[in-house]
């Protein structure tokens, strides 16, 4: 699904990945409403993807959870302005046991991610860390953990190797060039794969990512 000519940008960007809640849909809005009031200052996204915010970022990470309705323990990496993880948290708002883990480094951005979790009650946790030095020591329970736009494969496996080898699996945004990603990656590391076709972008899949562990 992408936003055309002439097209509104709002909640039916949703339409045809999940449907949601009337209380759902306001807590979506409120992050929105503040991702925009904060934009000015912090350049939390890409300034040219603003005016399609919905399309480009709200409906993008909503198709994690549509795609994977059982989890619901979540650790996001590099959580940015909240892209996958928190619009995840959003959506498992009320669902006992829900709970989101959000990994950012910058100040500025976990100021923003606290100040949404505040105003829409998301079940989350932001972490003011950096990835590596946070999950080298990660006890919690944790089923799927997600990125988007962080970093190749074969890195993203080092990030989270902690807890993926502890059975974690993995949600991973990819684009264009995922096949390429694959094939490197496979050098280095066993996985089991499955490739979902992005409901938002044509060119990009969603990799679905099960024991992993490294070659011999």
């Amino acid at each position: 699904m992408s936003a055309g000519r002439g097209s509104t940008d709002d909640i039916t960007a949703l339409d045809g990945i999940l449907s949601v809640s009337r209380e759902t849909g306001e807590r979506l809005e409120r992050f929105v409403g503040l991702l925009k009031k904060w934009q000015a200052a912090d350049n939390l996204v890409a300034a040219g993807t603003l005016p399609l915010v919905w399309h480009r970022h709200v409906a993008d990470s909503a198709q994690l959870f549509a795609r994977f309705p059982e989890a619901r323990r979540w650790l996001d990496l590099g959580s940015g302005a909240g892209f996958p993880g928190l619009v995840t948290a959003i959506l498992l708002a009320g669902m006992p046991g829900a709970h989101v883990d959000l990994i950012e480094s910058n100040a500025r951005k976990c100021a923003f991610l606290r100040q949404v979790i505040r105003d829409t009650e998301a079940p989350a946790t932001v972490h003011q860390d950096r990835i590596e030095t946070l999950l080298a020591g990660w006890s919690a329970p944790v089923d799927r953990v997600s990125a988007r736009g962080l970093a190749r494969l074969d890195r993203l496996f080092s990030l989270a190797e902690p807890v993926l080898f502890g059975g974690a699996a993995g949600a991973f945004h990819k684009g264009q060039d995922f096949e390429r990603e694959i094939e490197e990656t496979a050098k280095s590391w066993k996985f089991d794969l499955v490739s979902y076709p992005s409901l938002t972008d044509s060119r990009g899949v969603i990799l679905d990512i099960r024991r992993l562990r490294r070659m011999a």
